[in-house]
């Protein structure tokens, strides 16, 4: 049976990304997880991180994927079906590769569900509109909007590996302590793997052109960047030797 496009919940899904996002700068609090664990009550129950980060981040891998596997099997289809297999791509990434190597301090189970619900609704808002709703041109990968969209995405995946790379190597398994992180994008904010991230998603609204992913770049530019301020206090305030010269999220800039 095909599904026919309704843009009432295209419309609700985005316009509460950006509500999200909106109510994130007006809390202006980190969430409690790592560094910023300390702002939940001590007695919260808390998850490994690695199980932790593997469920919350599932959601988003396994509903896209859901749905394009009863899409036609073609390697360059309609472009909504590629660009979803990007969306698939960090998510695997994420949930697969990135939460089984995690470090990170035991994560507040009370996060946990509210990250499965936000990546469940993000993941399915972003395939609903791919798949049944976008409507692209002939040409569309040779458009400028299209290459300069999936660079920016690979790039900022690149940086955001790249970065939890060296965040991991700081700390042996079984470890809390907290170093300065040196190297990469690091030389220049402290925020290095948020940075990257928020680059993926502003390539990824701009290749696909729509507002599902362009409010999803919004809120990840509160969420991280919100998160990349309070990372970059808190480093100062750990260590006197922080160099002065980094920025929090944007290179020289901020």
């Amino acid at each position: 049976m095909q599904v026919q496009c309704q843009q009432s919940p295209v419309l609700a899904g985005s316009a509460t990304l950006v509500a999200l996002g909106a109510l994130v700068l007006y809390v202006a609090k980190p969430s409690g997880y790592g560094k910023h664990t300390e702002s939940l009550k001590p007695a919260a129950t808390r998850l490994p991180a690695r199980a932790a980060w593997f469920l919350q981040e599932l959601p988003s891998f396994a509903v896209p994927a859901g749905i394009l596997a009863r899409q036609p099997l073609s390697l360059f289809g309609p472009p909504g079906t590629v660009l979803l297999g990007l969306f698939c791509v960090h998510y695997f990434h994420r949930t697969f590769v990135y939460s089984l190597l995690n470090r990170g301090r035991p994560y507040p189970a009370v996060l946990i569900f509210r990250g499965i619900a936000f990546c469940a609704g993000n993941g399915f808002l972003q395939s609903y509109y791919l798949i049944y709703c976008a409507e692209y041109p002939d040409g569309w990968y040779t458009d400028i909007r299209f290459c300069l969209g999936v660079f920016l995405f690979i790039l900022g995946m690149g940086v955001n590996i790249h970065s939890d790379y060296i965040l991991r190597q700081l700390r042996k398994p079984g470890e809390i302590t907290y170093r300065i992180p040196q190297g990469g994008v690091f030389m220049y904010v402290s925020g290095a793997n948020f940075l990257g991230e928020i680059i993926e998603w502003i390539g990824y609204a701009l290749a696909t052109w729509s507002l599902p992913a362009l409010a999803f770049a919004f809120f990840s530019v509160c969420f991280l960047g919100l998160r990349a301020f309070h990372h970059h206090r808190f480093y100062l305030k750990m260590f006197e030797d922080y160099p002065k010269s980094r920025k929090a999220l944007i290179p020289f800039i901020f």
